[in-house]
């Protein structure tokens, strides 16, 4: 009988067996298993219950928990797993688990996780100081892959709010605790994630040197390999290679099906829609979005759904199946998304725009542009904020060092002082002179304090100018505008909006990206820049507007004036090719004008539509809708706003909610400027 119970141990393998006392063993399986229930939750749940001990010590007890409410909410029972955080928060040791926990079951929802990760982190980094890892983990009991989820869930709400300064520094935390722990598995994570951040950073050589390490840290462990190769297949999808990321995607799920892991087969294979779709392959794509949208459904899995749900609806729209189109946009709203996810929402909605234009459903396709605006002008201001702060730390850390300096020449003077005046009691005239020389030294450091002080002053003055320029092309940017209307608004006193506005969008613009890479599309950008200043006056404010548009504010410009101007910066820029790495590259541009307030002749018997008020927003808009009329009109061409007919501002706003139907019944008259031939 003890022979048959043996041999029976042996066949069931180490997968069974009671696990070694050691705590940084159990926590590896722990994780183990916590990770494996992504594929197979009720599997892992039985293990689970069979593997813990009857009666294990607090710290020890706090594990299991957590390790059960990953398994849970695995599962779907995403209430049991918040009872579980909530024995957790009551837990002598377990609190900071809990509030990991409940981070988890917010990202599961399609919630902000990032304050209850960075609440978590608080309490897990008194064991994982930042900068010495190794010696957390090694002497301190550092729960090192705790703190590497806490900082996955931060680092993607990071990137989501387009702060990639921030987030690459956590995603290095990241690898560094990974790596000081011997965890192979989550440092080959941690690369994947790091490389594509790499990318969104303009660093693609050093995007596909990180892949390849991750690629290594991952050899032998299958679900590892497909998840950075799923990251691989980011990094080339956003560099414009799209074969390449096919190809990425086909690998990753040859390695998930090797691993048996059908939730990632179904991410991999929902990834997969979006590489056939835009090689046109689209009955492929559909396809395989519909083998992967059951398994999705059945695991939970609300964001990947919701993803696939868009990638049907864009192929839709190719396919001109527009009512299946916009049945798959009303589930893609049912399904909850995280608010702070700000940049892929924006790409959503780029490519939703670009495609229903493509299509000519204007309508449609205006509304998405609208919203992408919006996004990225969020998540442009959040990364432009995490630059500033990283520059603010470096003059901050100068600053104190300065200050150390000066504290500790100070103490020098002090000290020299007290020899002084034990050499007065022996000399009168030695202390003359010491006193002398420290006086000279106290001068001296007071002219050096000041010049310290005179250069901080500096720094920080730079640091404002810096926050209202952008940084690529030097340009005003949105804040600096808005302060722009914000300030002659108080000095003019008046009510509505003056000048005259030249809305500009260089001409597909995301082909330049995708065919030539960044570097090429920044030398357009910065040409077109410096072409839009040549044409316009010094005294005019020209604006980098989001992406690859530009706003012109001209300042009592009358409209045949204006005419003239927007002619000039439309033949500026498509007069002659922009010469890049990649060769020269005939670019043009789209521009939407008008000049303010409104003008035109109204009914008879009512105000004039030069009396309306218009506020600078809604001028903006105004140009917006001109600009759009052009580029639906083929691009390469120039639409202003030569009068309005309009007695009253509820009119008004009525002709821009439907604008193409006024211009039909003349309500609203254009002048149209043709640009430079090819």
């Amino acid at each position: 009988m003890k022979a048959a119970l043996l041999a029976w141990l042996l066949a069931a393998g180490a997968a069974f067996a009671e696990p070694p006392a050691e705590p940084a063993n159990e926590d590896a399986l722990l994780h183990n298993i916590s990770r494996r229930a992504f594929d197979d939750p009720g599997a892992m749940l039985a293990e689970l219950s069979q593997r813990q001990p009857t009666a294990p010590t607090p710290p020890r007890e706090a594990a299991w928990l957590f390790a059960r409410g990953r398994v849970l909410l695995a599962a779907g029972q995403a209430e049991a797993a918040d009872a579980v955080a909530g024995q957790l928060a009551a837990h002598a040791e377990g609190a900071d688990l809990g509030w990991l926990l409940r981070a988890f079951i917010q990202e599961r929802a399609g919630k902000p996780a990032g304050a209850l990760a960075t609440r978590a982190l608080a309490g897990l980094d008194k064991r994982c100081p930042v900068g010495d890892e190794a010696r957390a983990v090694r002497e301190l009991g550092c729960d090192f892959r705790a703190a590497w989820e806490a900082l996955r869930l931060l680092q993607r709400e990071q990137a989501g709010q387009g702060a990639l300064f921030d987030a690459e520094a956590t995603s290095r935390r990241a690898l560094a605790l990974a790596r000081a722990g011997g965890d192979r598995h989550i440092a080959a994570l941690s690369l994947g994630q790091l490389a594509a951040l790499q990318q969104s950073l303009d660093q693609l050589d050093e995007a596909r040197d990180t892949l390849r390490a991750a690629l290594a840290e991952a050899e032998g462990d299958p679900v590892a390999g497909a998840r950075v190769r799923n990251n691989e297949a980011v990094v080339e999808r956003r560099s414009g290679n799209l074969p390449a990321a096919r190809a990425a995607l086909e690998a990753g799920l040859a390695l998930a099906e090797q691993a048996n892991a059908p939730h990632l087969m179904a991410l991999l294979r929902s990834n997969l829609v979006d590489a056939y779709m835009h090689q046109g392959l689209l009955q492929e794509a559909l396809a395989a979005g519909r083998l992967a949208l059951p398994a999705l459904q059945r695991f939970g899995d609300r964001t990947y759904e919701r993803s696939l749900h868009h990638n049907f609806a864009v192929a839709h729209i190719k396919l001109r199946q527009f009512d299946a189109a916009r049945q798959e946009l009303a589930r893609v709203a049912e399904l909850a998304v995280d608010p702070a996810e700000l940049v892929p929402r924006a790409r959503e909605l780029r490519e939703l725009g670009e495609t229903w234009a493509e299509a000519g459903q204007h309508k449609e396709a205006l509304a998405a542009f609208h919203g992408e605006r919006d996004l990225n002008a969020r998540a442009n201001e959040r990364n432009r904020a995490s630059a500033l702060e990283e520059l603010r730390r470096k003059y901050d850390s100068a600053a104190r060092q300065r200050d150390l300096e000066l504290l500790a020449r100070d103490g020098q003077l002090k000290d020299r002082q007290l020899d002084n005046r034990r050499l007065a009691q022996q000399a009168g005239f030695a202390i003359g002179a010491l006193l002398l020389l420290s006086t000279v030294l106290i001068g001296v450091t007071l002219l050096r304090m000041r010049r310290a002080q005179a250069q901080l002053t500096a720094s920080q003055q730079l640091l404002r100018a810096q926050s209202q320029r952008d940084p690529l092309t030097d340009l005003s940017n949105r804040r600096h505008f808005l302060a722009v209307m914000e300030q002659r608004a108080r000095e003019t006193g008046l009510e509505g909006f003056r000048g005259a506005l030249l809305m500009i969008d260089i001409d597909h613009f995301k082909n330049v990206n995708d065919r030539f890479g960044h570097v090429a599309g920044d030398a357009v950008l910065l040409e077109v820049s410096r072409r839009i200043r040549a044409a316009v006056r010094a005294s005019d404010l020209v604006v980098r507007w989001g992406g690859e548009e530009f706003l012109v504010y001209a300042p009592e410009l009358p409209g045949a004036d204006l005419t003239e101007r927007a002619a000039r910066v439309l033949h500026g820029i498509g007069g002659e090719p922009v010469q890049t790495a990649e060769g020269p590259l005939r670019v043009t541009a789209s521009i939407g004008f008008a000049s303010f307030p409104l003008g035109g002749a109204a009914s008879p018997g009512s105000p004039a539509t030069a009396g309306l008020r218009l506020h600078w927003e809604q001028a903006v808009n105004w140009v917006d809708m001109v600009l759009y009329k052009a580029k639906a009109e083929g691009r390469n061409r120039g639409v202003g706003i030569a009068a309005v007919e309009a007695p009253d501002a509820d009119t008004l706003a009525a002709i821009l909610q439907d604008f193409d139907a006024a211009c039909l019944q003349g309500q609203v008259r254009l002048h149209a400027l043709p640009g430079p031939a090819a």
